[in-house]
């Protein structure tokens, strides 16, 4: 028997990715609403609760209204900052651990990790665990995304008629209040938020999120290929994040390492290169793979117990 599959914010960047993952699927039922009704809220209702499960990419507000609409029996895949920190939701990371897994799998309210975050709290989460770094850590980390990241506005912005200002780089959230902050913190367990600097530079999609760390602030890291070993035994096992051996020579060769090395792919690689002293730990994905659609169908597999890789594209 399929599986009724509900996609509330289906033409926007996210959504359009996760119909893209699921249309070919014989075990699920997609339901589609008419483009007249897609604004309405009695009908959204209606959807919401005809369904098993329903993706919401949609913003904010409008998340936290589908949610009120929603019945306890349909389980809700929120790909919104709206519930990253509110109780009784499941953070949709299974890699971080058994606990985040099983409140997946038995979960009805699960909140897809935000793009930024993901790599950010791929690379963190495992040093505090693990005590290699304290709550109290002053943690520094940036991260380059293609501009896919702003969703169809920013998408118009960079493909049309544009300024030289979009040809360059471009730093956003200078004010230290991005929206990733909060869950950031909370899932890490830090006691304040990073020092985070984002920025968007003009190719279509691939994330690279950085954590530069002097190893002596750390405890008992003495070097740069420890640092990858505490990563690598960590993720053992891990369905969609791998610790790779290679530094920056392995990224991208030459000594680079490219943001969109995993563009339209759904898993994560971890890299550490550095010294005995200093080490810069980065984690390269698709900020629409594993950074959003891909992770939201990770965790649909989970919650349904089928093969958490199934429909994705990992290589």
């Amino acid at each position: 028997m399929s599986v009724k599959v509900y996609i509330d914010g289906r033409e926007g960047t996210t959504g359009l990715k996760i119909y893209e993952r699921l249309g070919a699927r014989e075990d699920i039922e997609l339901l589609y609403i008419p483009d007249e009704y897609r604004k309405d809220p009695v009908a959204r209702k209606e959807y919401i609760n005809g369904s098993d499960i329903t993706f919401l990419c949609l913003p904010d507000a409008a998340a936290r209204e589908a949610v009120a609409m929603a019945g306890d029996k349909v389980r809700i895949i929120d790909a919104s900052t709206a519930h990253r920190v509110s109780p009784g939701w499941a953070y949709g990371f299974p890699e971080l651990g058994a606990r985040f897994r099983e409140n997946i799998a038995s979960g009805n309210r699960i909140a897809v990790p935000g793009c930024h975050a993901s790599g950010f709290i791929a690379l963190v989460y495992p040093l505090v665990k693990l005590g290699f770094m304290s709550p109290d850590f002053s943690v520094c980390a940036t991260s380059l995304t293609g501009y896919s990241g702003g969703g169809k506005k920013m998408i118009a912005a960079y493909e049309g008629e544009r300024g030289t200002e979009y040809d360059a780089p471009r730093m956003y959230g200078i004010g230290q209040t991005h929206k990733h902050l909060p869950e950031m913190r909370a899932v890490c367990g830090l006691d304040r938020a990073p020092v985070f600097v984002p920025i968007v530079s003009d190719y279509y999609s691939g994330m690279e999120v950085i954590l530069p760390l002097d190893l002596a602030c750390l405890k008992g890291v003495a070097s740069a290929d420890e640092l990858r070993g505490i990563y690598k035994e960590f993720y053992a096992g891990a369905g969609l994040v791998k610790v790779k051996d290679a530094g920056a020579e392995g990224a991208s060769g030459g000594g680079f390492a490219a943001a969109n090395k995993l563009s339209g792919r759904d898993d994560m690689e971890i890299y550490v290169a550095g010294s005995d002293e200093r080490a810069v730990a980065y984690a390269l994905f698709d900020n629409l793979g594993k950074g959003a659609s891909g992770a939201a169908v990770q965790n649909l597999n989970i919650m349904l117990g089928l093969d958490e890789k199934k429909g994705l594209i990992t290589e």
